[in-house]
């Protein structure tokens, strides 16, 4: 319905008739009238009723669709993780804007609000894939790319859980070796916060890493690519810092001198990606390791809204959005990429990897959820958290480790867009739960063909590579299942999520369907199955 003022102006003015010249009118005032409601600073749905609506804060996805009380503000927070300036319903309907907003879900009304006139409501049809494939086409179209293929086509091993802050050379090396030794196929492997001088001074630490580029050549001769974690802060006592804060590559605080941001390693400077000049001196960086040591990517840490508070970049006051978005551009730049924060971009080949875990089955719990929720918001190249969890507290010495939790995890992630490791199975497990880890690794080698399908369909369709059930067979009654997922249309994967059981229940839709000891089941059907300690729970759709 949108008019072009230009084509009506060109009506009016070649028109001499008051019988063309009225109708006209009347459609510029209709124009008019139309465009400024369609972007709005606050929308309001009552009566949402059995209508689902699921919002773009990733690290919430196990309370979606929507719960009376639920509340999101993208002015502020990121949630830790990827969020997309978006809401979505099984209905057709979409709720877009390029601005962050707040969300609130009080007495069966849903409230959106703004501080500017950006807010967007569209029906695009009638179920939750229309209105997503809506989304791909006019806000986030897919770029027609993939990142690294290897992050798809073998297991990722992160040297976090074993080596923690004492990253260096000789056990790096150690941790790859074992990898092989133990059977795993080489992949990416990625060398975790520390190895560097300093936050900011992007070289190997000589004390910890005698011989960075002899490391680099032989785990590339093992098969291995290798990934470096980064960060955007830089510590304040180190000459780095003193260089970009006299050039004014780094945020401000309120007075105009550089700001110190608190974060988890704590106190720092911030750089400012918005600066162009500040792009470049980091690119620079990420130049040098790749050229001097053939370093192949990098994971691409923090870039979270809070630490951008009350900032200042020159004399404005910092965007944390902007400044997210900034960073992420970052990473365009190295297709082995990994990024936990995210602003928009969805479309990119930029991988988004889940917020850490906890080792505990209530965190296995909502990674199925989560990573469900990412893909119907547009963020396509997915990796769930490590195997087992990241959160780092939960392997300390002292601490008990399950080992069931390390299994049903493995399965999880097996037939995900992604599979990575931290702790180190070999080391923590019996020889049966071992047993069932390898088993777990070898059945996702043979699904990778129809991963590795899925990515490249993504790239041209930005359709998810796993998908809800909702999204794929609409208005079923499943828009509530959450605990199992589908690769493409037709492999239903239901993962066991609960300790000490050996059974659990599986949502079969319309079609028939076969289990992997060619059993043949008609749908729709709920049933139960038995699941043992090395079974993942597979059916693939035959008609």
């Amino acid at each position: 319905m949108k008019i072009r003022y230009s084509i009506l102006v060109h009506i009016i003015m070649k028109s001499k008739s008051k019988y063309v010249l009225i109708p006209v009118l009347i459609l510029l005032i209709i124009s008019n009238v139309f465009c400024q409601q369609k972007k709005q600073s606050e929308i309001v749905i009552s009566n949402i009723g059995n209508t689902a609506w699921w919002s773009g804060v990733i690290n919430q996805g196990h309370i979606m669709p929507l719960q009376d009380g639920y509340f999101a503000d993208f002015t502020s927070s990121n949630y830790g993780n990827q969020v997309q300036p978006m809401l979505i319903s099984n209905n057709g309907q979409l709720i877009w804007s390029e601005e962050p907003f707040k969300i609130t879900l009080k007495d069966d009304v849903l409230t959106v609000s703004s501080q500017t006139p950006s807010l967007e409501l569209v029906k695009a049809g009638e179920t939750l894939k229309e209105a997503f494939q809506y989304a791909v086409k006019n806000y986030f179209p897919p770029q027609g790319k993939l990142p690294d293929e290897l992050l798809f086509l073998a297991p990722q091993y992160n040297t976090w859980i074993e080596l923690m802050y004492d990253q260096n050379q000789k056990d790096v090396m150690k941790y790859a070796h074992q990898i092989l030794d133990n059977g795993f196929p080489p992949g990416v492997l990625m060398i975790d916060d520390n190895w560097q001088e300093d936050y900011g001074k992007w070289d190997f630490h000589p004390g910890r890493f005698p011989n960075p580029k002899a490391m680099m050549d032989s785990l590339h001769q093992m098969g291995f690519k290798v990934m470096l974690w980064m960060c955007p802060f830089v510590s304040p006592d180190c000459d780095v810092y003193r260089m970009l804060r006299d050039e004014e590559l780094l945020l401000k605080d309120e007075s105009g001198r550089a700001a110190l941001v608190r974060w988890w390693n704590g106190a720092s400077g911030l750089l400012d990606l918005s600066n162009p000049k500040t792009q470049r001196w980091y690119k620079d960086q990420l130049d040098y390791l790749q050229d001097t040591y053939q370093v192949d990517g990098f994971k691409f840490d923090a870039g979270d809204f809070p630490h951008y508070a009350n900032c200042y970049s020159g004399s404005e006051k910092a965007s944390p959005q902007e400044q997210c978005e900034s960073y992420a551009r970052i990473g365009l730049g190295y297709p082995l990429n990994e990024y936990r924060a995210m602003w928009k971009m969805a479309g990119y080949p930029l991988v988004n990897r889940l917020r850490d875990k906890a080792h505990n089955w209530e965190d296995l719990n909502k990674l199925v959820s989560h990573i469900l929720l990412q893909g119907i918001v547009g963020y396509n190249f997915t990796c769930p958290d490590m195997v087992g969890g990241g959160e780092f507290t939960s392997f300390l010495e002292g601490s008990v480790i399950d080992q069931d939790l390390i299994v049903r995890s493995t399965q999880c992630h097996a037939l995900m867009p992604m599979m990575q490791f931290s702790v180190a199975p070999w080391r923590i497990l019996d020889e049966d739960h071992f047993a069932a880890v390898k088993k777990a690794v070898a059945l996702r080698e043979e699904f990778t063909p129809k991963i590795m399908g899925l990515a490249r369909e993504s790239v041209r369709t930005g359709e998810p590579i796993v998908r809800t059930l909702e999204y794929v067979f609409p208005h079923q009654g499943y828009e509530k299942v959450n605990d199992q997922f589908l690769l493409g249309d037709d492999i239903l994967v239901a993962p066991m999520l609960e300790k000490s059981k050996s059974t659990r229940t599986v949502i079969l839709p319309k079609g028939k369907w076969k289990d992997r000891n060619g059993k043949k089941i008609k749908g729709p059907k709920t049933i139960e199955v038995e699941v043992g300690i090395d079974d993942l729970p597979i059916f693939i759709k035959i008609k």
